[in-house]
């Protein structure tokens, strides 16, 4: 039978389209759902401030009347216009390559239609959406702020001419009960430079103080990676509003200079993974008390981002940020921090961790593609 490519258009086709992996990924044990809301937010324009310079499109792929797959197209016109990409992303599909080739085929056609002439994905509209697919580690849990895929969807992108982009590796960190002897040095390094990290009376406080100079900082730290957009305004402003009510200050560190202007930042969250499996992604009735269940009882920290400016690179303040990230993991019976996806070339941050026991996790990886490619 053959595959049908629909366009989500109306508000019911789009909870077709966020909730098709709640029916994929029924008997996966280590997939974690997105929360829906949040995946509702993210297809609005009036909400995603991502919109003002990107354009996106959503598909369902369908047999008969069964839905078989899902993918969105992306244009960031920030990021991808001088290389003429067309980006994929929110990409999931059964094992039929019948059915990835016509969800590829028509981002292809559609990215076609508008000037590009290269794919790449699984991306989103900017670096703060999950990007990466899946290519080692499924045997362990998701971290709820990454992707999980089945492994069969990486070698049927490759039958059908996908290669390598880029690949991020994943670490677990064991929390020791003692500090690590590197961090001996810290007192010398606050001094020599007139740094320190800031003792916040709540995250409120913090954010008010320094929420809007820290995201202008990573736009500057994170300018040179691979496939950046850096954040409006309008998108800060919209990430504050959802995550300072929900970070604990004792797991988010920021460095300031003599003038109190941020001049690094380190977040993390207590793992939310088993309580939105356990809610299906969904806050209510119940699902938010699970949720704030798991942010004040935990062992294990999903680290969500670092970044310290160009001009303080070289000066050891990823080195104060995690004694202070150290201390209260050891205060509150952190004992594994699950870290973010890291560029597998980016060596000067993951020589950081160097004295503490680290184990691979997972791997993930961004295909690319010519749009214009016989299958």
């Amino acid at each position: 039978m053959n595959i049908n490519i629909v366009k989500v258009e109306s508000r019911k086709q789009l909870k077709l389209f966020v909730t098709f992996p709640l029916h994929l990924y029924k008997n996966c044990e280590n997939w974690v759902p997105a929360l829906e809301g949040d995946e509702y937010d993210t297809f609005n324009p009036e909400k995603n401030g991502a919109y003002d310079f990107c354009e996106a499109d959503c598909f369902l792929a369908y047999r008969g009347d069964e839905i078989v797959g899902r993918v969105a197209a992306i244009i960031n016109h920030k990021a991808d216009d001088e290389q003429h990409l067309v980006r994929f992303g929110w990409l999931d599909f059964i094992e039929d390559e019948e059915v990835l080739k016509a969800l590829i085929n028509t981002v292809a056609e559609w990215g076609r239609q508008r000037g590009r002439t290269d794919m790449r994905g699984p991306w989103g509209f900017t670096d703060m959406d999950k990007e990466g697919l899946l290519v080692e580690g499924f045997e362990h849990l998701s971290p709820f702020t990454c992707l999980y895929n089945y492994p069969y969807y990486g070698p049927m992108l490759e039958k059908l001419g996908f290669s390598k982009d880029v690949d991020w590796t994943q670490r677990t960190l064991e929390v020791c009960k003692t500090l690590p002897k590197m961090f001996e040095f810290s007192k010398l390094i606050e001094e020599r430079f007139h740094v320190h990290v800031v003792q916040p009376k709540s995250m409120n406080d913090m954010g008010k103080r320094y929420g809007m100079e820290i995201f202008h900082m990573y736009n500057e730290a994170f300018a040179p990676l691979h496939g950046f957009s850096p954040l409006t305004d309008k998108q800060i402003d919209a990430y504050l509003k959802t995550y300072v009510p929900i970070l604990d200050k004792d797991f988010v560190a920021v460095a300031v200079n003599d003038k109190d202007q941020p001049i690094g930042f380190l977040f993390c969250v207590p793992s939310l993974s088993k309580a939105v499996r356990k809610s299906n992604g969904r806050l209510f009735p119940f699902g938010f008390i699970n949720i704030l269940k798991a942010l004040k009882k935990n062992d294990t920290l999903e680290a969500l981002i670092m970044g310290v400016m160009p001009e303080y690179q070289q000066c050891g303040i990823p080195m104060l940020m995690f004694k202070y990230l150290h201390e209260n993991c050891i205060k509150r019976g952190i004992d594994t921090i699950i870290m973010n996806p890291q560029l597998e070339d980016n060596y000067k941050v993951q020589s950081l961790f160097s004295e503490y026991t680290t184990h691979p996790f997972m791997r993930r990886r961004a295909y690319k593609r010519a749009v214009c490619y016989n299958l």
